[in-house]
């Protein structure tokens, strides 16, 4: 399997250079130059499997033979072995042909634990592999950063740094990364917002010249191709228990980086007889006007009860692009050069492309308190924030309710207990294994808004 960039430079790559660069050295997010394609004999044959062989089963092709079979199913059975529930992601029933899957059932309570534990083991093989040491910058709205801090601090091979906004993510999402210990683990609080941090990590990789020279930049987030290839695991493993593949499914997932949808997306192209790919999104919602009226803008941020999808600048959103442009890098690369503040749009047959993929809603705080009380009240379920959002747009948005219809549900409720008593009902308890949560020490160190700021501690603790 080869891999290449949206913006057309650099040449084609292998797994193990894309899983070490995060971004491409013209800017751009790697892709694969072809993607898998799997037969209705092989998703019937895959319908018994546990979700770890699954995973092995769709991971395989992405890796080809740069990491043999023995090591990867070893890599992938541990990554999953500790999750809290046998089926690692459940499905659960709201009605007729609705339906959530539970993704938060690994360490960090959080759907990126899918990826992030998996993405942390990957690392930890080549590096040691390769004798290599490197440093891993991240940004994070609120569950990245403690899920990306989980997978990977037992590595030898690795220094953390993992930007997240200050005074904008849940107190339960600040303490998960501010108490992970370890000399290698740096936690950041940037004076700003989620698109500051993420703008500092990507020009953080085009120039790493604060680095020492035996150090490079290696990506956690989902600008990081491998995260993105092992979401694509979840949506076959829901579809094929709900009747898959002579069933279709539909699909509503919260959003704000463009990640998790376009996993699905990918589902959907290799084979997957996926119905509806529903893009729900809070009142930061720039995702669902362009797919709703072809409006690509920026507008301002705004702080919400579902702050993971605090998000303006979606980054996984150039992946799909790249698709939609015929896979023409300098045709995306100039629409990408002309998006700075300004509401820019796609031809009239490129968007009737984009809503033959995907609908969209937008989902404020309001209604998403009273759908986290109406389904509560309804099936004794309690959901949190961002999922509220992805049922909401389920049902505003299903136009096919024979089809089942599959919220992902991204987190526990009790990561965002503020949302639950807005929604007037009680604060969740946190899991057994985080119930003394808030009494651990913390460890963060507030900075700048700035690029100096940043590498500039980088740099100190290095030199440590």
């Amino acid at each position: 399997m080869k891999y290449i960039s949206t913006r057309g430079g650099g040449g084609e790559q292998s797994f193990e250079q894309v899983l070490l660069t995060g971004l491409a050295p013209d800017g751009g997010l790697y892709v694969p130059a072809e993607l898998p394609q799997v037969s209705l004999k092989q998703m019937q044959a895959w319908k018994r499997l546990s979700y770890a062989d699954l995973a092995m089963e769709i991971i395989k092709p992405f890796i080809g033979d740069e990491i043999d079979t023995t090591h990867l199913r070893q890599i992938i059975e541990e990554s999953y072995a500790d999750f809290d529930h046998p089926d690692v992601a459940p499905l659960t029933n709201l009605g007729e042909n609705e339906w959530i899957l539970e993704l938060y059932h690994g360490p960090t309570l959080a759907f990126k634990d899918f990826a992030l534990q998996v993405l942390g083991r990957l690392l930890d093989y080549v590096l040691t592999k390769n004798k290599q040491r490197v440093v891993i910058l991240g940004a994070t709205s609120g569950d990245t950063g403690s899920a990306a801090l989980e997978g990977c601090r037992h590595s030898d091979h690795v220094d953390i740094f993992i930007l997240h906004p200050h005074h904008r993510v849940s107190d339960v999402q600040r303490k998960q990364m501010t108490t992970v210990p370890g000399d290698n683990v740096y936690n950041l609080a940037v004076e700003g917002n989620f698109d500051d941090c993420q703008r500092l990590v990507k020009s953080a990789f085009a120039d790493q010249s604060f680095l020492p020279a035996s150090r490079q930049l290696v990506a956690v987030n989902s600008i990081n191709w491998a995260r993105i290839m092992i979401q694509i695991v979840y949506y076959f493993y829901a579809a094929l228990r709900l009747g898959g593949p002579e069933q279709k499914v539909s699909f509503s997932v919260p959003t704000g980086n463009f990640g998790d949808i376009y996993a699905g997306y990918l589902a959907q192209k290799m084979g997957l007889p996926i119905e509806r790919l529903i893009v729900a999104t809070n009142r930061n919602d720039i995702l669902h006007r362009f797919i709703r009226s072809n409006d690509y803008s920026i507008a301002d941020l705004a702080p919400t009860y579902s702050p993971s999808m605090d998000i303006l600048v979606s980054s996984n959103f150039e992946r799909y692009l790249f698709d939609l442009f015929g896979r023409d890098g300098a045709q995306l690369s100039a629409f990408m050069a002309g998006f700075g503040g300004k509401s820019l749009s796609v031809t009239d047959a490129q968007w009737q492309q984009v809503r033959a993929t995907f609908d969209s809603a937008s989902v404020d705080d309001t209604v998403t308190c009273e759908v986290i009380a109406d389904v509560y009240k309804a099936t004794g379920q309690l959901i949190d924030p961002h999922t509220a959002v992805g049922v909401k747009a389920a049902r505003m948005c299903n136009t096919h309710p024979e089809t089942p219809m599959v919220t992902l549900s991204t987190a526990h409720p009790a990561k965002f207990s503020n949302a639950i008593t807005a929604a007037g009902l009680d604060t969740p308890a946190l899991p057994e294994h985080l119930h003394d949560l808030f009494e651990r020490r913390e460890r963060f160190t507030v900075v700048d808004n700035s690029l100096k700021a940043v590498t500039g501690f980088i740099k100190k603790q290095l030199s440590h």
